[in-house]
């Protein structure tokens, strides 16, 4: 272990006997995410933050609920581009971050929606920034999203591995300019991504080519492009060329990013949309009773487990819980292996005890357990992602209807699993 070493393995790529491997971490604010994609360069300056404002654009009006946090906290420049302006909020004791939202619905965490003044240089160290990025993933209340984009700083430093390592990135979009220079650089890029297993999308060249206006004629300011060349010589197939264009920097500087042209990522948008490495081989269990969504996850007596393989359901067989008591029904579904748990009423803390197992949870399911879980491996489980049973507090209210008004030990209450 070297003398300065700062004790946090997320941003270190060192390789030493305390070295701990870090975890794929998921908490109740970030459990109704779908699937991320990182967009990265290997240097600065190529408009990755432009081609990440593009994918979320392009997805949101695709009917994608769609979200972008911006790990390029040093250079946080995603609100500008959507013209947001008002700092994101929190609750009461200050542990859950509201994200920022875009005249059309795109959520938004960034450094600036929380500096007083967005003009401030953020001075901070690698593993400090680190941190942060890990913050906006755990710390803020994303809720049903489909597809999150990252905004990752340029190179392969310490934000990148942390995210590579810690988030559940299915895959990343690399952005590169037509420079020789710039397209030697995506190499490492690309190598990074093949290091941590995760797939390449695409590869987006910005600043491809400008288009005269007036004749038609297309220049190549920068030099012929290498894209083709590049993609090939890193097994990608997909890639997309932007060109120069000053309505679109127009539009960015005026915060209208919505208004952008995006179809030119079209192929990106199909093979992101096709990425379902969540759902292809997974282990989904939901709280059991009478072939139907049981309502409470803290009384629940059966689980029926699903086997899922290639995203279709292979296998099922159901299990007894043993025991009631959150703590005894999540040792239950980690010792199925259980990878996602659909359930009905859910507390808080039963939600983060299962999230620390690495198990997500999908609450507020209702009807056929059957169909259920093939709403969700088709992604058309519409749930409400915040907890829906806090027995904690007297006269709480559970779903549609107030167990306080049925007496202090919830006698005559149908809900069962809110005491």
């Amino acid at each position: 272990m070297s003398e300065e070493c700062t004790h946090d393995c997320g941003s270190c790529g060192s390789s030493c006997g305390d070295r701990t491997a870090p975890q794929i971490s998921r908490s109740t604010n970030n459990s109704g995410v779908k699937k991320v994609i990182a967009v990265v360069s290997g240097k600065g300056g190529v408009g990755k933050s432009l081609v990440t404002s593009m994918l979320a654009v392009n997805a949101a009006k695709k009917g994608l609920k769609t979200a972008i946090l911006d790990a390029d906290i040093t250079g946080p420049s995603i609100p500008k581009s959507f013209g947001v302006v008002e700092k994101a909020g929190c609750n009461e004791d200050g542990t859950v971050i509201y994200p920022g939202m875009t005249k059309k619905g795109i959520k938004i965490m960034s450094l600036n929606l929380l500096m007083e003044n967005e003009t401030d240089p953020v001075i901070w160290r690698g593993p400090v920034i680190a941190s942060a990025v890990s913050q906006f993933w755990n710390d803020v209340a994303w809720g049903d999203t489909d597809v999150m984009f990252i905004d990752c700083p340029p190179g392969t430093g310490d934000v990148p591995l942390t995210i590579f390592q810690s988030l559940p990135v299915d895959g990343i979009v690399v952005v590169t300019s037509p420079q020789e220079l710039v397209t030697m650089i995506v190499d490492k890029a690309v190598n990074m991504a093949k290091l941590m297993n995760i797939p390449v999308v695409g590869l987006v060249e910005n600043m491809s080519y400008f288009k005269c206006p007036d004749c038609g004629k297309v220049h190549y300011i920068y030099g012929e492009s290498h894209i083709h060349e590049t993609a090939a010589k890193n097994g990608i197939d997909i890639i997309a060329q932007i060109p120069i264009d000053p309505k679109t920097a127009a539009s960015v500087d005026a915060g209208e990013a919505e208004e952008l042209d995006v179809s030119v990522l079209d192929p990106m948008f199909d093979k992101i949309n096709g990425i379902s490495k969540e759902t292809e081989n997974v282990t989904i269990a939901v709280t059991y009773e009478d072939g139907q969504v049981f309502q409470h996850f803290g009384h629940s007596e059966h689980f029926k487990i699903y086997n899922v393989e290639d995203g279709k359901v292979v296998s099922g067989h159901m299990i007894d819980s043993g025991s009631e008591g959150h703590e005894a029904l999540a040792g239950v579904l980690q010792q199925e292996h259980v990878d996602v748990l659909i359930c009905g009423g859910i507390g808080g803390g039963a939600m983060d005890a299962l999230s620390s197992m690495g198990i997500q949870v999908v609450p507020a399911a209702t009807g056929s357990a059957d169909d259920a879980v093939a709403a969700y491996l088709n992604g058309q489980l519409s749930v409400d992602m915040q907890p829906n049973c806090d027995h904690h507090e007297e006269g709480h209210s559970c779903g549609s209807h107030d167990c306080g008004s049925h007496g202090d030990d919830g006698e005559g209450c149908s809900c069962g699993g809110c005491h």
